[in-house]
């Protein structure tokens, strides 16, 4: 065993080794290819992916965006710098926070319950058109 390990370290050719060529260092070769290309799409790829995202997600900020910060406050956004937001916690409470605190955007802080209403007649109303223009069979199998 120790002169194996010696024969490893000095870089003395085993017997074995001599005889085996390039088609060694190819299946050696791959192996550590397979492993770099999982690593590649287990873990660099979806950690580039969710980065952009969040980029997208800070850049979009705006005025009236209901938000979480890294530290687990909620508030909305009251107006928005260049590198931080200032966010309405309560009634009299504004914070100024870094942008890249921001850990997510829950949704707008007011939506008015009369669009919520049109929104849903307009969708209504798109149905009963698109049903009156489906056409109709002219047989039936089953009898009415």
């Amino acid at each position: 065993m120790k002169s194996f390990v010696l024969s490893l370290l000095l870089g003395a050719p085993d017997a074995a080794a001599a005889g085996a060529g390039p088609g060694s260092f190819i299946s050696t070769l791959v192996p550590f290819a397979m492993i770099i290309a999982i690593f590649y799409f287990l873990i660099i790829r979806p950690q580039n992916k969710k980065q952009k995202e969040t980029q997208r997600m800070l850049s979009a900020l705006k005025k009236g965006d209901k938000i979480t910060t890294i530290g687990g406050i909620h508030g909305v956004i009251q107006s928005v710098k260049d590198h931080s937001v200032i966010v309405k916690v309560d009634d009299d409470t504004k914070i100024e926070f870094s942008r890249s605190a921001v850990s997510g955007i829950e949704a707008p802080a007011r939506e008015d319950k009369s669009e919520k209403l049109e929104d849903k007649k307009e969708e209504e109303a798109e149905k009963k058109e698109d049903a009156a223009e489906a056409p109709k069979p002219k047989f039936s199998l089953f009898r009415k």
